[in-house]
């Protein structure tokens, strides 16, 4: 694993809902392993999707594509809360964002509620995930694609469609989020029907749309939330906050 600067390199990076994955530990730790076992690794469908994005970056002319479940050593509290205090800025200064849509088989994108994406108000998963939020927002340009890795368009061509599902205005999606003039209320409504598998990241994966820092508590439950909004108060006088 090699660090860099993300202000200065060209990168891509990958949004995805999470699945079987492959971590850091496992991946540096491939060709030390026994066949067997480096062999199950491999049959994994995150070993998979990682294979295939580093695939689409090399096709696109990038030589580095950053993955959040194999480059962050989550063995370290210390890492992981640099990397989610870090994570919108690397979104933000990826050069594309791929975002795969594994529950996604046509070769169209969704434009329509669907019963098939029942368990996710009718759109495809990755469209109700908390962290996802800031993965569509913050790069300049995000590529969406099928389970089967065809493209299915992208953020600025998409971007009425996406205003439809997700509620995210077409001008934040296009030109970004420090050029509007939102409110706190306005920001957190798109988060309010997404879910995250721990309850502390409601919280964690809006410190970004905010522009806030805070450590990293697993294990506080909803008191993450509260931090957020103490944060949030002492940056800005934007009263709608206390409408959450």
């Amino acid at each position: 694993m090699i660090e860099h600067d993300d202000t200065t390199t060209s990168y891509a990076i990958l949004s995805h809902r999470w699945g079987a994955e492959v971590s850091y530990e496992e991946m540096i730790g491939l060709t030390k392993m026994e066949e067997e076992d480096r062999e199950e690794i491999k049959q994994r469908h995150g070993y998979q999707k990682i294979i295939k994005s580093c695939e689409q970056a090399r096709k696109d002319g990038y030589k580095w594509l950053w993955v959040d479940t194999c480059c962050i050593d989550k063995r370290s509290s210390s890492e992981l809360s640099e990397a989610i205090n870090s994570m919108y800025r690397w979104y933000q200064n990826a050069r594309v964002c791929y975002a795969y849509l594994h529950d996604v088989g046509e070769s169209t994108f969704p434009t329509e509620q669907d019963d098939k994406f029942s368990k996710s108000n009718g759109w495809p998963e990755w469209f109700v995930r908390g962290w996802t939020l800031q993965e569509l927002i913050a790069p300049e340009e995000v590529k969406f694609f099928n389970q089967d890795w065809m493209a299915l368009g992208n953020k600025r061509h998409l971007a009425s469609t996406l205003n439809h599902i997700t509620g995210v205005p077409c001008e934040v999606l296009t030109d970004g989020l420090a050029r509007q003039d939102l409110s706190v209320a306005q920001i957190m409504s798109w988060a309010a029907r997404r879910k995250t598998t721990r309850v502390e990241d409601r919280a964690y994966s809006l410190m970004g749309l905010f522009g806030v820092n805070m450590p990293m508590l697993y294990g506080e439950g909803k008191m993450a939330f509260h931090r957020l909004q103490l944060e949030i108060i002492r940056m800005s006088s934007d009263q709608s906050i206390f409408a959450w």
